[in-house]
């Protein structure tokens, strides 16, 4: 065993990049579920994203145009779940395990002829001196776009939430829909746009696995990342900052494991398989309870379906 071989800074730069596509989704799934709503689809959104972002990607020879289709590769599966869930009134949960059942069975369909492909190259962004400070420079400062849009996103949600009027009315609705429904507000309309949010941001985070963490398209790619970004929203209390937070230890977990393997520790890689199913069922057993739904600060119409006659 040799741990000396582990470099920080490499550590602490790949950290960032296997946190950023959980974050991408759990960020956008923390402002759906902030509208009272729950979306256990994130896993199907974001295979579906990674497809589509790749074969966008691949076909124009553009990244920019891949993260694009992604998002709304993305956003149209979600309006299925908004259809489901918003005009028709069924069981979010049902609906959500059924879009992410639905979600990885056409990716595997749609992506079997892009098996093989190496995808166009996503540069880094060259950032000068600061690439060159000691240490910062290689694990902060030497990273793709998008892990630098993911952190600002974080930041605008946060400020969205808290500051903003929109935001405050998307809350209202989370909170209570019938107060929100009697004041005037239309409470569906806001849900259906916060769940193409979150659709849109699942996609993105698909994306950001197919073209730069892992840059080729595998059916069933994901591997749990979905359930993981869900599990991240409750335990960070519905918090924007508290999930990257969880996002980025999570990944530096995952990317400590791998090290320590490289260095000679013997870690079981199904431990860490098992884990976002285990992390999945205990967020379905809190979520259902009401004593824990109150001391983790959940949206008080969380998974509750609205009926605007009552």
């Amino acid at each position: 065993m040799i741990l000396g071989s582990i470099n920080p800074a490499v550590l602490l730069a790949a950290l960032m990049v296997a946190a950023t596509p959980i974050l991408l989704a759990a960020i956008g799934e923390l402002v759906v579920e902030k509208a009272g709503v729950l979306n256990l689809g994130v896993e199907g959104m974001m295979i579906i994203g990674a497809v589509t972002g790749f074969i966008v990607a691949v076909n124009s020879g553009s990244p920019l145009l891949g993260f694009l289709g992604a998002a709304l590769g993305g956003m149209a599966l979600s309006l299925v779940f908004a259809l489901l869930t918003q005009a028709l009134v069924t069981n979010q949960v049902a609906s959500g395990l059924a879009l992410t059942l639905f979600g990885l069975g056409l990716s595997a369909l749609i992506g079997q002829q892009y098996v093989g492909i190496t995808p166009p190259r996503t540069p880094k962004l060259d950032l000068g001196v600061l690439s060159d400070i000691p240490f910062l420079g290689r694990a902060v400062f030497t990273h793709d776009i998008v892990v630098y849009l993911t952190i600002a996103l974080v930041a605008a949600v946060w400020w969205f939430l808290k500051y903003s009027r929109a935001g405050m009315i998307l809350r209202a609705v989370g909170e209570n829909h019938d107060a929100a429904h009697a004041l005037g507000y239309h409470v569906k309309r806001v849900r259906v746009f916060a769940i193409m949010f979150g659709g849109a941001c699942a996609g993105l985070g698909g994306a950001y696995l197919s073209l730069i963490r892992v840059p080729q398209w595998t059916e069933g790619m994901t591997v749990g990342a979905g359930w993981i970004a869900l599990a991240l929203v409750v335990f960070a209390s519905w918090r924007p900052w508290r999930a990257m937070a969880g996002a980025y230890l999570f990944g530096g977990v995952v990317v400590l494991q791998l090290n320590l393997q490289a260095a000679g520790v013997r870690i079981p890689v199904e431990y860490l398989s098992m884990s976002p199913y285990l992390i999945t069922i205990a967020v379905l057993v809190i979520i259902s309870s009401g004593k824990a739904r109150g001391s983790l600060n959940a949206p008080g119409s969380l998974n509750r379906p609205f009926h605007a006659s009552s």
